[in-house]
């Protein structure tokens, strides 16, 4: 049964991206001269297959950042902008559609969309979650100028991870078209 399949390695890949960064990734040791910080959960979000009806988007946004709030006490600043994430995901996903379309099956993989797509799709969306989540954390504008540095190096690194990441563990399987 490929449904149950599907959600199994999707709760894993979930428990994978939060637990990465509750217990080693989100530590002082990973941050870049105070301005960076790699928020790696977000790859669980950005790497759903494209198909994801959006209600069942929002609602995983919010349940991932709400868990990562509560390891961190953070008074619902990650689920909020877990959930401006998935919210602008599909729309990005309509900017960014293929001549061709997307198919049922095709995930938001380097290796299925290419690399164009896939970095305009990367760093589109981690520029709005940081954006969002910097900007709740900052609550005003006195800071403004060190807020735009800690957005810009933070999807840089964030960004750059979750390149990574896809390269590193994401099999390359190709759509034949």
């Amino acid at each position: 049964m490929r449904g149950v399949g599907d959600i199994i390695i999707q709760l894993l890949r979930f428990v994978l991206y939060v637990g990465l960064y509750v217990f080693l990734i989100s530590g002082t040791d990973f941050v870049l001269f105070d301005l960076g910080w790699c928020i790696l959960y977000i790859g669980f979000l950005l790497f759903l297959p494209i198909s994801t009806p959006i209600v069942v988007q929002l609602m995983l946004g919010f349940i991932t950042g709400f868990v990562v709030d509560l390891f961190f006490d953070t008074g619902g600043l990650h689920a909020a902008a877990a959930v401006v994430l998935a919210y602008f995901r599909p729309w990005v996903l309509r900017l960014l559609t293929p001549r061709d379309g997307y198919d049922s099956a095709d995930s938001a993989s380097i290796h299925q969309m290419g690399w164009q797509w896939f970095v305009v799709y990367l760093s589109l969306l981690v520029l709005i979650h940081h954006t969002t989540f910097f900007l709740l954390e900052l609550g005003s504008f006195h800071f403004f100028g060190l807020t735009l540095a800690k957005i810009l190096i933070s999807t840089l690194y964030t960004s750059l991870t979750l390149l990574i990441s896809q390269l590193v563990f994401f099999p390359t399987r190709r759509r034949s078209r």
